[in-house]
């Protein structure tokens, strides 16, 4: 009988050892998923996080872009009116250079 418990015994140690295999293989698929799980939602996030920096960084440079076309705009603007500017008075002054100039020219010592 003795013989027959301990023929039980191992026969149960086999079968507890099976268990707890089948117990720990369980417990890595069960990590390795959520492991993988991890990694998929971190990946999302990545994604989101990267798409959403390079619609700000397009906004941003668009706004610039917008800002320094309305800049060169106005700079060409004050060009035009300083040229003018500066025509008007060229004109007002011009026959006072000119009568100058004669002057000059006529009283030339010899």
């Amino acid at each position: 009988m003795e013989a027959l418990k301990g023929q039980g015994g191992v026969q149960m140690l086999l079968t507890a050892e099976q268990e707890a295999q089948q117990i720990v293989a369980n417990a890595r698929n069960l990590k390795m998923t959520r492991l993988k799980q991890a990694k998929d939602e971190a990946d999302g996030e990545t994604s989101r996080y990267r798409s959403h920096m390079e619609s700000e960084y397009r906004r941003k440079i668009s706004e610039s872009t917008d800002n320094s076309g309305s800049t060169v705009r106005r700079l060409e603007e004050e060009t035009v009116k300083n040229i003018q500017s500066l025509k008007d008075a060229g004109s007002k002054v011009s026959s006072d250079v000119v009568s100058m100039l004669m002057k000059h020219v006529m009283s030339a010592k010899t």
